[in-house]
């Protein structure tokens, strides 16, 4: 399902208004990334309603859904909203735009979660965790009943890890050369190249909200069967998690410069 939108000008209070001058037609708008990002989570937060318990997403896409969810809290036009955050850095968040918080071991089962996505393919895979927490997204995500993904066009790909970008694997920090090395003969067919990732500004490694390490692979071809690839690198030893995350969502909202397609299992 495609809908399209006219020219959208920004303000507090109404983030997408559509604007027209009734002198003359619209005009053709570019829109930068990260408007398209806005506009895919201001439509996910459609899916919210009062009473829920929600998972909230962690990145540049997953912090417009949460600070809408906490503008509509304040406006008065949702109610009795409890959110799981899947960081230390959406839990700020979300603490700041006053929703109220609990935790997975408290509500194990979600309603719904919204949070962005690094890639998504035509059967509504995912990569995710180039933010670094994919092992807790994972965790909550996987508790919901209900799973929205909101992404901008350029996510989408042909397979995953076609980007060219990181498909990200979380390891612990104990013999992770070791695991490293193991993760990328696995894919040796697929031109894999396994990197730690460090921190741009130190070069330290960059460390998750569990303490771990993140290995990031680079693929060059189709890894093939997702399934198959999945258990071989959770039969790791150190391995913890991987950002794959296979018949998990249920809608993907994707904004391209010619309107928002809904995409649903």
């Amino acid at each position: 399902m495609a809908v399209a939108y006219p020219h959208f000008i920004g303000s507090e209070k109404s983030s997408m208004v559509p604007s027209a001058s009734p002198a003359s037609p619209l005009s053709p708008v570019i829109l930068t990334q990260d408007e398209l990002k806005k506009i895919a989570a201001y439509k996910a937060v459609e899916y919210v309603e009062s009473g829920m318990v929600l998972g909230l997403g962690t990145g540049s896409t997953a912090k417009h859904a949460v600070a809408r969810i906490g503008e509509l809290l304040r406006l008065g036009k949702l109610k009795n909203i409890v959110g799981v955050p899947t960081s230390t850095m959406t839990h700020e968040l979300a603490v700041s735009a006053g929703i109220p918080l609990s935790d997975l071991d408290s509500h194990p089962v979600l309603d719904l979660a919204i949070d962005g996505a690094d890639e998504v393919d035509p059967f509504l895979n995912l990569v995710k965790g180039r933010g670094g927490s994919l092992l807790r997204e994972k965790m909550i995500e996987g508790a919901c009943k209900k799973f929205v993904v909101i992404v901008d066009e350029t996510k989408m790909v042909r397979h995953l890890g076609g980007s060219g970008l990181a498909m990200p694997v979380e390891v612990v920090q104990y013999g992770w050369k070791y695991v490293s090395q193991k993760l990328q003969d696995l894919f040796v067919e697929a031109g894999c190249v396994a990197k730690l990732r460090t921190k741009g500004e130190t070069g330290e490694p960059f460390e998750t909200d569990n303490k771990n390490y993140i290995v990031d692979l680079y693929f060059k071809k189709d890894i093939g069967d997702l399934k198959v690839a999945s258990d071989l690198i959770l039969r790791i030893c150190g391995v913890v998690e991987h950002g794959m995350f296979l018949d998990m969502a249920t809608t993907v909202i994707v904004a391209g410069e010619l309107g928002i397609t809904v995409k649903n299992k």
